[in-house]
């Protein structure tokens, strides 16, 4: 048996039975996370919002982390079961606060949803100097999960779900300048480099936290219409998608053939609840079901081989300390 996903070994549908129409609800039912503690990162907004609400229903406490309290506040109204605390992505200080405060409350964390991002972009850095979507896509999260790693073990069979993108597919790694220092940015470029380091951290956070009952999935939600992701994309981006026309104007058949949010959503619950990824982890899931390897050239459905390839993912991880700081003590 295939004790992990390196370079894609695990890297096949395992016969969910849901598919690309399969809503968050279709996949929770049934499930009852009556006791559970989750963190949905970006838990008030688009897919987020719809994760929180969907966890909350199956009976799980979630705590949502806000840069913007106020409007955390507001989205979340009538929901019960949700703790709304602060915490900035783009500033590592922030991390570092909110993870030191749950970790005093002394309770486990079942599921950890690094859910939060941003794509299409310009040029920005953080106040460590890095480039935004490097930061808050990948760096964030890994900081994240490295300061609530006492949480997760504590928990005794974790789930940490990174919502990765298609996108990944734009861009492999660029270890030699993925700062952005020594060439022209492209929002395109780093935001799939973002993307195909965090697919990598899942893939290595996996095989190294199992034996201590957490496991690690990384997630493509499908192309959804609705999100407040694309707010700062160029219209000359939006239309290469398709999205809209010549004339700035919205395409309707394509919008229609984009998933909604609840369906968005489904493949992050899967991830995080199903029983068929007990003994699975480290592998990019879309459609709620394990997607394929994508092997053929130019842009597909499934994973990208580089974004599961074993050095890589094991070089990312020794870079992230040591380049940028951010080091995962699992002792």
């Amino acid at each position: 048996m295939k004790q992990n996903n390196y370079n894609g070994a695990l890297q096949q549908p395992v016969g969910s039975g849901f598919n690309a129409t399969s809503t968050a609800s279709d996949v929770m039912e049934g499930i009852d996370l009556t006791g559970k503690i989750a963190i949905v990162t970006g838990g008030y907004t688009g897919i987020g919002l719809e994760t929180t609400k969907t966890l909350v229903e199956a009976g799980a406490t979630v705590v949502v982390p806000a840069r913007s309290i106020d409007k955390a506040r507001e989205n979340l109204r009538g929901i019960a079961q949700v703790e709304i605390e602060e915490m900035d992505l783009m500033d590592p200080d922030s991390i570092d606060a909110f993870a030191e405060k749950f970790l005093a409350s002394g309770r486990p964390l079942h599921l950890l949803i690094n859910n939060a991002g941003i794509m299409f972009v310009p040029l920005r850095r953080n106040s460590r100097g890095i480039e935004s979507q490097l930061a808050t896509n990948y760096l964030a999260p890994f900081q994240l999960t490295s300061r609530l790693w006492g949480a997760l073990k504590k928990a005794a069979g974790a789930r940490v779900v990174n919502v990765s993108s298609q996108g990944h597919q734009f861009a492999p790694f660029n270890f030699e300048d993925p700062n952005f220092e020594n060439s022209e940015y492209q929002t395109l470029q780093a935001y799939g480099q973002s993307k195909t380091a965090l697919n990598l951290f899942s893939l290595e956070l996996d095989n190294r936290a199992k034996a201590s009952g957490v496991r690690a999935y990384a997630v493509h939600p499908g192309n959804i219409w609705g999100t407040e992701l694309t707010r700062e994309a160029p219209l000359e981006i939006l239309q290469q998608f398709g999205f809209y026309d010549d004339k700035g104007n919205v395409v309707p058949e394509v919008i229609a053939s984009l998933k909604t949010i609840p369906q968005g959503t489904a493949t992050t619950i899967w991830c995080a609840t199903s029983p068929l990824l007990a003994n699975i982890g480290g592998v990019y899931c879309e459609d709620a079901d394990v997607a394929e390897l994508a092997l053929g050239q130019g842009f597909s459905t499934g994973v990208k081989p580089y974004a599961l390839d074993e050095a890589a993912a094991k070089r990312l991880w020794e870079l992230t300390g040591e380049r940028f700081g951010i080091s995962f003590d699992m002792a």
